[in-house]
């Protein structure tokens, strides 16, 4: 299941050895919706492998800024505390998941 990223935590995250892959989304958008069960079978196919989780932008809005978020859904892929690569709006699950295999 995809961690909940938080204001709190995600500097905790980010700082630790594996790559971070940040969900950004909001409970009253449509493609965000789409695109959270993929995320969550990517959590699954890939637990002890990369911390993936979801961050509620409307809840967590200094996670939000701090990765310059304007649209969702947005999905950062981090890496040594690095954006290495983003995806803006809907993408298909062999999409992420060629983004994720890069930076494992």
């Amino acid at each position: 299941m995809a961690l909940a990223i938080t204001d709190a935590n995600y500097e905790e995250l980010l700082a630790g050895e594996k790559p971070v892959v940040i969900d950004f989304w909001a409970e009253w958008c449509g493609p965000c919706r789409m695109i959270g069960p993929v995320v969550e079978e990517l959590a699954k196919d890939y637990e002890g492998q990369a911390v993936i989780g979801k961050c509620d932008v409307d809840e967590n809005n200094a996670v939000a800024t701090k990765f310059g978020v304007r649209n969702i859904p947005t999905i950062v892929f981090v890496k040594g505390g690095q954006v290495v690569d983003k995806q803006v709006g809907y993408a298909a699950k062999n999409v992420l998941e060629e983004k994720l295999k890069k930076i494992l």
